[in-house]
C-alpha cells in the first residue's frame, strides 16, 4: 500500500505550510499553519480542508512560527482530537503564539467594526483567544533525537533545524519509507540559534526553500544595523522595526545590545520591545539553554537590554516620547499586531527611520514598504512613508540557497525524490534546478493542492 503526499500550503508560496502524509486508512498532518500575504492566500484560512480535520489521527509540528502552527487552533475547533508531537521549545513557544495569535485576531476585527473599514458585518475573527488555548492540552513534547510513534507503527524523529528556538526537521519513517521534511532550515553562522544538524538519509525530501533563489551578503547584522541606527541616533529620530516575536526579536535585541557593549551606539539609547509575545520569548532563552548559542549571562542581557512593554496603555504611551529611540514591535512582515499603530505614528516623518530585518512576502505591507512605495495602507487609510527605510540583508533566520544545497549534500545518499517547498514560485524552482543540475537529483516544485507518492 502506497505512501503519499498532498501539499495543503506551502506549495509556490512561504506561508500556509500543511502536509498531509496517507497510507491506507491513516493520516498525519506535517506542520499546521497559517496564510499569510496576498488576500487570495488568506482566504485560504476559511477555506475549508480537503479532509475532515476529525479524520486526522496526529499532527507533527517542525516549529512554533504561525505559517507552520496557526492553523492548529481551528483544526482543533473543527473536529481534530488527535496528539500534537513538537519539541519543548515548540511546545513552550506555542502556549505564548496560539493565544495571542487569536487575541490579535479578536482585536483587528473588533477595530475593524468600531472604524468601520471590513466589508463584512461583523468582521469576525479566524479564531478566538480561547480557541488557542483549546488546543493546546494536545501538545506532546517530545525530546530531540528520539524516535516516537505518532501513529502506531509509524516512526519520526526531531531533529535540530535551527531557525527558531525549538525548530527541528523531521524524519518519518511509514511502511518502509524514510520522508525528510526539513522545516525551516536556520543559518549555520547564526547570531543566536544552534547550526542545523546534519540531514539523515530518506527516500523523499521535503525542501524549504525561502532563500532558494539568493545568497546572503557577506556583511554580518551588527555591520549593517550600526550605521542606520548611528544615522538614527544623530538626527533623533525614532526607529520602528518590525519584527517576528519568535526569533528575529530576540536576535535584534542581542545585536544592538553587543553593538552598545562595543561602543557602537550610545548605550543611552532607549530601546522598547513593544510585543507581549516577544517579551515571553524573550524570558524563554534562559529555559532552553544549550538549545541556542548564548550563554546563561548573555541570555538573562536580553531581558535586561530593553525595556519590555505589555500593557496597550504602556505601547500607547510610547507615541507621546521624543526620539531618539528603537521601537521593535511585532509582526515582522506588518501584517498585524501593535507595531501597525507605531508605523502609523511615525512613518510620515523624514527624521525616523523603518527598519525591515528579513524577508517579506509579497502581499504584505512589509514588502509594500520594501519596494519603495509612497505610501502603505494601515487600518482603512493610506498612511504616507516619508521615513528612511532601511532593510537588512543579513538579519534572516532562514539558510541561503547555497546552505540549503550543503544541508542536502550532508546526506548519507541520493533520496529518490525532493519536493521543493515554502517559496515563492521563483525562489522554489530556481533551487529546484540547482539541486537537478548541482546534485542529479530529481526534484519537484508541487502545485498547491496537489497529491505526489513518495
Amino acid at each position: 500500500m502506497s505512501v503519499n503526499i498532498t501539499f495543503l500550503g506551502g506549495a509556490g508560496t512561504v506561508t500556509g505550510s500543511k502536509y498531509l502524509v496517507r497510507h491506507g486508512a491513516e493520516s498525519l498532518l506535517l506542520d499546521c499553519g497559517l496564510f499569510q500575504g496576498y488576500k487570495p492566500l488568506r482566504l485560504r484560512n476559511w477555506s475549508r480542508l480537503p479532509v475532515a480535520p476529525s479524520q486526522i489521527d496526529a499532527v507533527v509540528l517542525t516549529h512554533a512560527h504561525l505559517d507552520h502552527s496557526g492553523y492548529l487552533p481551528l483544526l482543533v475547533r473543527e473536529g481534530f482530537s488527535g496528539p500534537v508531537h513538537v519539541t519543548s521549545g515548540t511546545r513552550d513557544l506555542c502556549r505564548i503564539l496560539l493565544p495571542d495569535s487569536g487575541h490579535i485576531q479578536e482585536e483587528d476585527a473588533a477595530f475593524a467594526n468600531r472604524h468601520g473599514f471590513s466589508k463584512h458585518a461583523p468582521a469576525l475573527p479566524l479564531y478566538t483567544r480561547q480557541d488557542a488555548l483549546d488546543c493546546l492540552p494536545r501538545l506532546k513534547a517530545v525530546d530531540l533525537d528520539k524516535i516516537f510513534q505518532p501513529i502506531p507503527g509509524w516512526k519520526a524523529t526531531f531533529s535540530t533545524a535551527g531557525h527558531i528556538l525549538g525548530a527541528a526537521s523531521v524524519l518519518l519513517e511509514v511502511a518502509g519509507r524514510r520522508i525528510l521534511f526539513s522545516g525551516d532550515l536556520g543559518r549555520p553562522d547564526d547570531l543566536i540559534m544552534n547550526p542545523p544538524a546534519n540531514a539523515p538519509k530518506a527516500d523523499t525530501v521535503l525542501i524549504e526553500s525561502t532563500y532558494g533563489d539568493r545568497e546572503h551578503p557577506k556583511e554580518d547584522v551588527l555591520g549593517e544595523l550600526a550605521p542606520a541606527l548611528q544615522r538614527l541616533a544623530k538626527r533623533g529620530g525614532v526607529a520602528v522595526i518590525p519584527v517576528f516575536a519568535v526569533g528575529r526579536a530576540q536576535a535584534l535585541l542581542h545585536a544592538i545590545h553587543q553593538l552598545k557593549l562595543r561602543g557602537d551606539l550610545p548605550t543611552s539609547l532607549p530601546v522598547f520591545l513593544d510585543s507581549p509575545m516577544a517579551v515571553h520569548t524573550t524570558h524563554l532563552f534562559e529555559q532552553h539553554l544549550g538549545e541556542h548559542r548564548l550563554s546563561k549571562k548573555e541570555a538573562q542581557a536580553l531581558t535586561h537590554c530593553a525595556t519590555m512593554v505589555s500593557s496597550t496603555d504602556e505601547s500607547r504611551a510610547l507615541a507621546n516620547r521624543h526620539g531618539p529611540m528603537v521601537i521593535l514591535s511585532a509582526s515582522g512582515m506588518a501584517t498585524g499586531g501593535r507595531v501597525l499603530h507605531h508605523l502609523a505614528h511615525y512613518a510620515g516623518n523624514h527624521r525616523n527611520m523603518i527598519i525591515l530585518t528579513g524577508y517579506q512576502a509579497p502581499g504584505t505591507r512589509g514588502a509594500t514598504i520594501a519596494s519603495g512605495a509612497k505610501s502603505v495602507r494601515i487600518h482603512g487609510r493610506d498612511v504616507e512613508l516619508q521615513a528612511e527605510v532601511v532593510q537588512l540583508q543579513s538579519a534572516s533566520a532562514h539558510a541561503d540557497a547555497n546552505q540549503l544545497l550543503a544541508w542536502l549534500r550532508t546526506m548519507p545518499g541520493a533520496p529518490d525524490q525532493v519536493y521543493v517547498t515554502h517559496g515563492d514560485l521563483g525562489a522554489s524552482d530556481e533551487f529546484r534546478k540547482r539541486i537537478k543540475h548541482e546534485l542529479g537529483w530529481r526534484a519537484t516544485v508541487p502545485e498547491h493542492g496537489s497529491t505526489w507518492p513518495t
